[in-house]
């Protein structure tokens, strides 16, 4: 052994660093650059994973809540040339059971496939950077049943290549291939043998290249994917969306996701951290080694802060060849800076630093990111974190960016995380799958609460194609590396194993397969509880009492209780939170799911609806020719409610711990109720970014502290001179008072179960409303909104006015047409010219409008509403100012100046 590079005081243990020890023991290569991709397969390549069953095109708009199918199973023949045998075993690393682990066949499927062989001329291929959603650029399909999945094609075989850098000095080291996410069915080729694949589009995963590298020589990397036709209900993605890395080790290193931290005792005055580790032996022989903990604070920016707070040493590990070894240290911190969700509590962060050493000195050093937190779930009072009640005041989340597709990109997550915090949200569920890596490391950063997901479909389908397909062969690796990848995220509180699946429906056996999902996640994590989000199963059926957390959708509210409704073969269930909590009294109950309520942004129709929710129909919010809904922010898909009417039903059931609304912003795909459309409207923000009324409804709720008014609708009718066009106001005051061109249209106060205040019978004539708010007597807020002009000109207005140029980084510029005043003019519709000069690009343009088909590339976007949106970007290495410039006929053009940065 090395001398001892650790020495016991009686502080503690203590690190003296060894100046013989390597600096760098693993490497991690962002293989972002130098992609080659292509749609399609060559003539005669039969690669298909598994045979897919026939699907003759189906209607497109099924209803969201329709009640999932039975699978229709296939088997490969013997006529059949299928990869999934070569396949499986990517998963063994995450199947228990030895014996239930696959055998890999001999051979190389597709080695012959001119797109795997290294001598392929692949220069007339279209080169890429990654991450990568080739369907995001269109064009969009106007026609046809696509509006489930965005109108963008998604499906259909493509392909990646890649020269990789593979030194002589690697020979030796193990060498892995890391995907964060590939949409999907994945199956990787290096030097033209098949290294192994994955099915599920949303996981991240892990191939080993080491037996197939050739260090010192030409390395040819391909990755081809095979994303289904019919195979989600939404936007799914397409390509390499997320990063990929190639990681070097030594053979004796930590394992994939090889370390978990557990804080099971926290006080104000001490912690008690546990950190397992898990550490592989590629190798030949047994290794001894000794492992070391260090854990160091980490400050608001994600850097290490001092001098380490606590260290633990675990000495003489054996681990044997070919297999894998652990050790568990137990850690005491002073005084713990505790992680917790914002505006309450602060986000702190711990960084443990792991050290695997052996006989030549160290041979893996590996971070893992935490917070110290408590969690506890009261099935009375909700959830409690720190010892702090926190109600849940969530959103959901689909996994695409808007006008970037569902590529990842830091910034443009970020963001939306920005305008859902500063609305008061501070929860989002992920709807319905694992989000990125670093989506949760900004949920860690910025103090959010998370329920990370991982499954819409179990063995029944929503879709003839979708992920119940491979759910019998790859439930467990799935679940298990999600687990694995995310379970020391302090912002991730729970873990929900399915989103309304058919299995709600089949009694006891779909809560045999519940039970199955539930113990895997226990096996992995104990520190969370498990929870199914469910829409259709009932208190008294066998599904929820086999997860620890009750999550329902839309029936807490009660699903489609309108007379209009009565004898049909739709979901009806009265409200559901007095049956779950006296049948599950020691459950906590969370409404997964509530609202999905709709509307345009800027669109008012009338008349509006004199209840405080009503369904989506023409005449009653909805226009079927125009493909919008009204935003007067009352109106809903038929199973849903307003908002109105959710905030009602929480107030009057307290113990429900709180709420996500579907959804936070509009998403690509499943645009009920108007299947013509591309996008949601069910959004609180519309998929350029830009707020609707809803969003202050919210505000006024979830920011009760925040003095804030909000008027709807805008003033600008010269149709409706004289015609009854009612006001409503949104506030955090208890009461206002509405005034039209300086005269007094009277005051209204908020009454128990009311959240908004509505003056429904103001006549239309063109000038000023004003709306002063009080609250417990006193000025509050005001608000106001005046007609607008003609359209004059352009304005423009960025996010950020600098930012890094690393060729990710962007800044997001709103658009406006105002009157010569500077109001925006509410119903322009100009086509705007966008260009940019210096050294940056508008990576994509949008305006919210669900019916847009203007592919998101194009630098010329109409107006929706007033507005419209371009998003800059720098490139990588060459700070600049950037000029943006917006030009249309017969408007001022405008322009706006960005300067990007060199990063440190």
């Amino acid at each position: 052994m090395l001398g001892n590079p650790w020495r016991r005081v009686a502080a503690g243990l203590v690190l003296c660093v060894v100046a013989a020890l390597p600096a760098v023991a693993r490497e991690r290569v962002d293989l972002a650059a130098g992609w080659r991709f292509h749609r399609g397969d060559p003539a005669g390549a039969q690669l298909a994973y598994d045979v897919r069953p026939e699907v003759k095109q189906s209607a497109d708009g099924k209803v969201a809540d329709a009640r999932p199918d039975e699978a229709v199973r296939t088997q490969a023949g013997a006529q059949d040339r299928v990869l999934k045998p070569w396949v499986l075993p990517s998963a063994n690393p995450f199947i228990k059971d030895p014996a239930k682990r696959h055998r890999r066949p001999d051979g190389h499927p597709g080695s012959e496939v001119a797109f795997v062989q290294a001598s392929f001329d692949d220069s007339g291929w279209q080169s890429v950077t990654l991450p990568h959603d080739w369907a995001a650029a269109g064009p969009f399909l106007e026609t046809g049943p696509y509006g489930g999945m965005g109108r963008l094609q998604t499906w259909g075989p493509v392909w990646y290549r890649r020269a990789l850098d593979i030194p002589a000095t690697d020979k030796g080291r193990s060498l892995f291939l890391d995907v964060d996410g590939a949409m999907s069915y994945a199956t990787v080729w290096l030097n033209g043998k098949l290294v192994g694949g994955w099915p599920y589009g949303y996981n991240s995963f892990r191939l080993d290249l080491t037996p197939w590298a050739q260090p010192g020589g030409a390395n040819q990397l391909v990755i081809r994917l095979d994303n289904p036709p019919e195979s989600a209900r939404w936007y799914p993605g397409a390509g390499l969306y997320r990063k990929v890395w190639l990681t070097k080790t030594d053979p004796v290193h930590v394992a994939h996701w090889g370390t978990t931290v557990t804080t099971p005792k926290v006080s104000p005055q001490e912690a008690t951290v546990v950190v397992e580790v898990r550490v592989d032996n590629d190798g030949a022989a047994t290794a001894r080694v000794d492992v070391l903990t260090e854990i160091f604070e980490l400050d608001a920016d994600g850097r290490p802060a001092g001098k380490a707070v606590a260290a633990a040493w675990k000495p003489q590990l054996d681990v044997p060849a070919q297999g894998q070894g652990a050790a568990t240290m137990s850690l005491r911190i002073a005084k713990p800076r505790l992680w917790g969700p914002r505006p309450q509590q602060q986000p702190h962060r711990y960084l443990a630093v792991t050290r695997v050493t052996g006989k030549a000195g160290m041979l893996d050093r590996y971070e893992t990111p935490f917070g110290i937190r408590t969690l506890r779930f009261d099935a009375n009072t909700g959830l409690h974190v720190n010892g702090q009640p926190v109600k849940l005041q969530g959103v959901n989340l689909h996994h695409d960016l808007g006008a970037l597709g569902a590529a990842f990109n830091v910034r443009a997550a970020e963001r939306q995380i920005e305008i859902m915090q500063a609305m008061g949200s501070n929860a989002i569920r992920m709807s319905h799958n694992p989000p990125a890596r670093e989506f949760l490391e900004l949920t860690d950063r910025m103090g959010v609460l998370v329920v990370d997901e991982i499954f819409d479909s179990w063995e029944r389908k929503k879709t003839p194609l979708d992920f119940h397909l491979i759910f019998p062969d790859w439930h467990e690796a799935d679940l298990r590396s999600m687990l694995r990848r995310d379970r020391n995220h302090p912002s991730v509180i729970m873990w929900s194993i399915g989103n309304e699946v058919g299995e709600q429906y089949t009694d006891k056996a779909g809560a045999a397969i519940a039970r199955r999902l539930h113990e895997i996640t226990r096996e992995e994590d104990a520190t969370r509880p498990t929870t199914t989000a469910m829409n259709f199963a009932k208190s008294d059926m066998p599904l929820p009492a086999e997860v620890d957390l009750i999550s329902l959708n839309y029936q807490g509210e009660g699903i489609r209780q309108d007379p209009e409704f009565i004898g049909t073969d739709r979901i009806r269930t009265p409200p559901q939170y007095p049956n779950f909590h006296a049948k599950f009294p020691d459950k906590l109950i969370l409404s997964s799911e509530t609202a999905s309520a709709f509307s345009s942004r800027g669109v008012y129709l009338f008349p509006v609806a004199p209840a405080n929710s009503s369904i989506t129909r023409d005449g009653r919010g909805g226009d079927s020719k125009a493909l919008q809904v009204s935003g007067y922010e009352l109106y809903s898909v038929d199973f849903g409610s307003s908002a109105d009417k959710v905030f009602a039903a929480l107030d009057a059931h307290p113990y429900v711990a709180g709420e996500f609304v579907w959804t936070g912003f509009d998403y690509l795909g499943e645009p009920t109720p108007y299947y013509a459309a591309r996008s949601s409207y069910s959004g609180i923000v519309d998929l350029a970014g830009f707020p609707k009324d809803r969003f202050y409804l919210y505000q006024s709720r979830w920011r009760p502290e925040l003095p804030m008014a909000h008027l709807l609708p805008h003033w600008t009718w010269p149709e409706r001179v004289g015609q009854v066009t009612p006001v409503h106001a949104f506030t955090s005051g208890d009461e206002a008072e509405l005034f039209l061109n300086g005269r007094s249209l009277g005051k209204r106060r908020k009454a128990q179960g009311q959240y908004r205040l509505r003056w429904d019978d103001v006549v239309y004539e063109p000038g000023e409303l004003k709306l002063q708010a009080w609250r417990d007597g006193k000025p509050w807020a005001t608000a106001s909104v005046a007609t607008a002009g003609p359209a004059a000109a352009l304005s423009l207005q960025a996010d950020r006015s600098a930012i890094a140029a690393d060729g990710s980084d962007l800044s997001f510029v709103t658009l406006r047409i105002t009157d010569k005043q500077g109001r925006t003019v509410p119903r322009a519709d100009a086509r705007i010219r966008f260009s940019i000069e210096g050294a940056g690009d508008i990576v994509a343009t949008d305006n919210g409008d669900a019916t847009s088909f203007e592919p998101f590339p194009s630098t010329t976007r109409k107006a929706f509403s007033g507005q419209a949106l371009a998003i800059v970007r720098g490139r990588a290495g060459a700070p600049a100012r950037l000029v943006v410039r917006a030009q249309a006929d017969g408007l001022a053009p405008a322009e706006i100046t960005i300067h990007t940065q060199e990063t440190r």
